[in-house]
């Protein structure tokens, strides 16, 4: 009997080992807007995470219009209610299109990264770029801050979320700057590099 409970035990804890939670922290690039919830890049996480051995939960807590302070702000709630293994950080498009100061994007960056990680969870940070009518000094800045607070923190980094098919206006919606439900599985494509090896050892190795 006793070893039974033991070997259903250890039986239990191999499942658990084998399992992640994934937080996905973004704005309306995440969010899916203009699309069904299923059809969101998040969602085909979870369906390509479903087929991979382990229970494995995409929580999307991305939010249309969210900028990095607000995600700051909202972290701590969603890593309590959450316990995520890894935290994706898409956030500072809204930033960028507000033309809000670089230094204070950084900061808040930094914060979310520092809260995820105090909170035990592992970070893959998403960078983003601008169009150049925000002008060189500007642009330059913000898409190399991504890269920066990713150096400093040794963070798995994703220097632009649409990399690929950025020029390809057919599939963008028609407000030409949110992806169409066919780019979804592009942008999981483009994330699962640098979030495969932060998974459970069994999924990594897949």
């Amino acid at each position: 009997m006793i070893r039974s409970i033991i070997g259903l035990l250890l039986v239990l804890t191999a499942t658990l080992a084998q399992a992640a939670t994934v937080l996905v922290l973004g704005d309306s690039l995440s969010a899916g807007f203009g699309l069904s919830a299923d059809q969101a890049w998040p969602a085909h996480l979870q369906r390509k995470l479903d087929a991979l051995p382990g229970k494995h939960t995409v929580i999307n807590a991305s939010v249309s219009g969210e900028t990095t302070a607000g995600g700051r702000a909202r972290l701590p709630q969603a890593l309590e209610a959450h316990a995520p293994n890894v935290v994706v950080i898409e956030l500072g498009a809204n930033d960028g299109l507000r033309g809000l100061p670089v230094k204070l994007m950084r900061e808040n960056l930094l914060a979310m990264v520092d809260a995820a990680e105090a909170a035990g969870a592992k970070v893959v940070l998403v960078g983003m770029r601008l169009p150049p009518n925000y002008g060189p000094v500007y642009t330059r800045l913000f898409q190399n801050t991504f890269a920066e607070v990713a150096k400093t923190r040794h963070l798995a980094f994703v220097p632009f979320l649409l990399d690929g098919f950025a020029e390809d206006r057919a599939l963008f919606q028609a407000d030409g700057m949110h992806p169409t439900a066919d780019a979804q599985p592009r942008i999981v494509d483009t994330m699962w590099p640098a979030l495969k090896p932060l998974l459970p050892a069994a999924v990594s190795r897949r």
